[in-house]
């Protein structure tokens, strides 16, 4: 049975100062004292709310996009993430990790599925669970959304709970594919893919090939008329 996803009564992004999950609110006060000069706050979406294709990863890297305020940028991961968009046509500019860079992107949105650092990098069921309605609210906005792409396990199984569907019937596999029904009004296809973190890279889990394979299936997509 197809679901339709539940629209929150509630902003896209949190509030700059959240204070939802006790323990990710007192971290970001720890950095804020040790690093006052960066973003350490809720990071927002990235890209327009009419694209095609949504990337969901987990949550902000702490010298990454905690400090730059937009998603994987400053960290390893967005080295491959930005390169590859760019090198597909979903990005165009030059990426030099920082938010003002200049960089824009094309028929293609960025989100993750908690929007605070937590610390160590692994958020909590909970804190996940907190964070849901603000990526339910991302995902309805996104009228022509076609494609979701999941950076990571974490990422596959949030969209799969907020669809409502039961895990066991839908396996994290990098370059599975996923029909989520037309709960949007519309076919709506999740990819996987191991996330483009420097740990997957180097120990060669994911190599560009495998990321550029991904992304020939989001291409093939999101061409579709």
């Amino acid at each position: 049975m197809l679901k339709t996803i539940a629209v929150p009564d509630c902003p896209e992004d949190p509030d700059h100062d959240c204070a939802i999950c006790p323990r990710l609110k007192d971290f970001r006060d720890q950095n804020q004292q040790k690093f006052p000069d960066k973003f350490n706050a809720p990071v927002p979406s990235f890209g327009p709310q009419g694209a095609q294709l949504l990337i969901v990863g987990l949550a902000p890297g702490l010298k990454g996009a905690n400090f730059t305020g937009r998603p994987f940028t400053g960290d390893y991961a967005g080295d491959l993430l930005y390169s590859t968009l760019k090198t597909y046509g979903f990005a165009s500019g030059h990426y030099d990790k920082r938010p003002d860079d200049g960089l824009q992107l094309h028929d293609c949105r960025i989100t993750n599925a908690v929007r605070c650092v937590p610390p160590e990098n692994k958020p909590t069921g909970a804190e996940i669970k907190n964070c849901q309605p603000f990526f339910q609210k991302t995902i309805a906005d996104m009228l022509n959304l076609k494609v979701m792409l999941a950076l990571g396990k974490i990422a596959h199984d949030t969209i799969i709970r907020t669809f409502g569907y039961k895990l066991a019937a839908y396996k994290f596999a990098h370059r599975a594919k996923h029909d989520l029904g037309d709960g949007l009004g519309g076919g709506l296809i999740m990819i996987d893919s191991y996330h483009c973190s420097r740990y997957n890279t180097q120990t060669g889990r994911l190599t560009e090939r495998m990321f550029h394979d991904v992304f020939d299936d989001i291409q093939s997509i999101t061409a579709k008329d």
